[in-house]
Order: structure tokens, then C-alpha cells, then sequence
């Protein structure tokens, strides 16, 4: 975080967002945290890929654990010499950095011309990233909608200092490998990537894009849960309730099982100040029917453990 520029006060950076073991040991969060690593061992263009977790909400694109790759490359120092003695507004306004920004663009359009093929209908979108200035977002035209499918931009000046590549200027993206499968194979939910099922891992071939064919009709269960957040302006002590840690309770309640939540009420006490919730959870298994009396089971499990999180049933 620190060599990326991201402020101790930034929302990636709490407890909400983050899973930490220890006040200063986290579990990655994206792979730009190797990126001053490879710089500082003196590589000039690199791809990382590795395993991350957030902390996040639960539905069909959204998973703690997933995967994604970092892109960098830095010019080529005569092509940039130009730009050694300059910096700030300056640089951003030079066409060495318009240079560079070319370069990034156009070598990501041809990224998605590889994936998706060469008619794709692409569209640039201006961004904000600490550690990327410019920064970038990139859309794709993809079944009637547009669609972000990768950040990027030009290296922070600061960045290039930490990493002690100062005399150097380039770009960087990342992207997550899941989103662009889901798009790229048409699976509709990202626990598929989790499951031991040879029903789901014999339809792929190394170096192929076959469409995945669904193999699972199971309904689902639907159960609700309702509760208080709060007492009044929490002057009982309790703390504050906090989304994310209801989510992973559900996970570690009922793991995969658990397909997607939606907020379906709220609404605040006009005397007392009390918040309410109420949560229509979504059961699914890919390989199996579910029963009420399992799932019964689960949910009973969760309303037991809500306390935990400052609850209140109703």
C-alpha cells in the first residue's frame, strides 16, 4: 500500500474491505503489490499474476478469493530522454507522456482485438488510481452492453522514486482473470472456478474458448432474515454494523451453497433512531438439490451467530 501511494485512510485499506491476519500482515489484495518489487530487481516489462481476496459482497461476479494480473512496461530510455528533467504538470503536458499514453492504449486495444476479436467496439474512460497518473479505465461493447474489463495508466512519478527507477517513465494495468473468463467462456457464476466437478472442467481445452454448457437445473432455496442494527445513536456500546462482516458470516456459515443476498428492506426508526435490515438470501448448489430442512438448518445457524455483529433478530 505504502509504495503504491494509498493513504492509511483509503477504504482499501480497512478492516472492511481487507482481510488481515495481524495489525500489519494482510492477505494480498491485488497484484500491483509486486509491482515496486519487480521494479526495484531492474525488469523493464513484466506480467504478474497470482491470487487475491477482498472482502466483498455476495452474487454471481463476486468471490473472497480470486485471481488477477498486473501489466508493466517501461519505455525505452532514449525515447524518453527528452523527459528526464521534468516533472509534475509538466511532464503530464509533455509528448513524451502522450507518448507513453499511446503506447498503453494501443497496446491494450490489441489485447482485446486478440481476445475478442478486431471489430470489438472499445471506449476509454478517464480514472483515478494513487498510483497511476494519468489514469485509465478500459470498456469493451459486449453482448448490448459496455463493459470495464481492466484499469491502467502512466506510473506515478513517485512510484518510479520508490521503486528507485526515477530516470524511467512507463505504464501499468491489472485486470482480474475470473471477469475476463466469465465474458470470454459465458459462465454465469464465478463459483464454477471453485468446483471439483468434471461436468464443468471436461468442457475446456488448454488454448481453446468453448463456451460452457450448463450442466445444473437445481432451484433455489430462498430464505430471509431480518434485524436491528443499532440502538438509537449506538449509545448502548455496540458497535457498527459493517456489511461486509454479515457476508462473511454467511460464508462461513454456509460456504458456496450461498449464490447471492440482496438488500430488500431498510428503514430507520423515526423515535428511536434503530436501523433495520432485511436480507433475502439465494441457496443454490451446482451439482445437487438442495432440501429445507438443510437449508433451515444453516439459516438457524446464521441467526444464532448474528449476535456476534451487534444484531438484534426481529
Amino acid at each position: 500500500f505504502d509504495d503504491l501511494l494509498i493513504p492509511p485512510d483509503h477504504p482499501g485499506r480497512a478492516p472492511n474491505d481487507t482481510y488481515y491476519v495481524t495489525d500489519s500482515t494482510l492477505l494480498r489484495t491485488h497484484t500491483s503489490a509486486h509491482q515496486s518489487q519487480h521494479l526495484r530487481s531492474g525488469i523493464d516489462a513484466f506480467l504478474c499474476s497470482g491470487d487475491v481476496y477482498r472482502r466483498d459482497e455476495i452474487d454471481a461476479t463476486h468471490y473472497p478469493a480470486f485471481h488477477q494480473m498486473e501489466g508493466v512496461k517501461l519505455m525505452d530510455h532514449n525515447l524518453m530522454e527528452k523527459a528526464n528533467s521534468i516533472s509534475g504538470e509538466e511532464w503530464l503536458k509533455s509528448p513524451e507522456c502522450q507518448m507513453v499514453v499511446l503506447d498503453l492504449k494501443s497496446t491494450l486495444e490489441g489485447l482485446m482485438d486478440h481476445l475478442f476479436g478486431p471489430t470489438t467496439q472499445k471506449r476509454w474512460n478517464e480514472d483515478f488510481f494513487p498510483f497511476t497518473q494519468p489514469s485509465f479505465e478500459l470498456e469493451i461493447y459486449h453482448n448490448g452492453e459496455w463493459m470495464e474489463v481492466l484499469g491502467c495508466g502512466i506510473i506515478h512519478e513517485q512510484v518510479l522514486e520508490i521503486s528507485n527507477r526515477s530516470d524511467r517513465r512507463g505504464w501499468a494495468f491489472g485486470l482480474g482473470l475470473e471477469r475476463l473468463a466469465m465474458i470470454l467462456f459465458k459462465i454465469p457464476d464465478i463459483r464454477l472456478f471453485w468446483t471439483e466437478d468434471e461436468r464443468f472442467h471436461s468442457q475446456f481445452e488448454e488454448g481453446k474458448i468453448i463456451e460452457f454448457q450448463s450442466y445444473s437445473k437445481f432451484p433455489p432455496v430462498f430464505k430471509d432474515i431480518a434485524f436491528w442494527t443499532c440502538k438509537g445513536d449506538n449509545e448502548d456500546g455496540g458497535k457498527d454494523f459493517v456489511e461486509n462482516d454479515f457476508f462473511d458470516l454467511i460464508r462461513s456459515v454456509a460456504g458456496d451453497l450461498v449464490e447471492k443476498i440482496e438488500l430488500i428492506d431498510s428503514f430507520t426508526h423515526p423515535k428511536t433512531g434503530r436501523s433495520s435490515r432485511c436480507y433475502r438470501i439465494s441457496y443454490r448448489s451446482m451439482d445437487r438439490s438442495l432440501t429445507n430442512e438443510e437449508i433451515d438448518a444453516l439459516q438457524f445457524k446464521l441467526r444464532d451467530d448474528c449476535p456476534s455483529l451487534g444484531c438484534e433478530l426481529r
